[in-house]
């Protein structure tokens, strides 16, 4: 047995397959960049509604009316 092998059965930790580590590491950084896009795109549309507010181009009364769900 490797050395980080004998460790993790000392310890009683569970041995995972580097294949499925990277795996999951591919995988949060999919997810991580998908969160950086959805957080971009929410900031853009907050500039957005904010500037239509200025313009008068849109009416905070439609805004409450949606968070009501009506």
């Amino acid at each position: 047995m490797k050395d980080g092998e004998i460790k993790a059965v000392e310890s009683e930790e569970e041995v995972v397959p580097v294949s499925e580590v990277k795996a999951l590491k591919a995988k949060i950084r999919e997810l991580e960049r998908s969160l950086g896009r959805k957080t971009y795109e929410l900031e853009v549309m907050k500039d957005i509604l904010e500037i239509a507010r200025e313009k008068k181009l849109f009416s905070p009364s439609l805004s409450s009316a949606n968070k009501d769900g009506k």
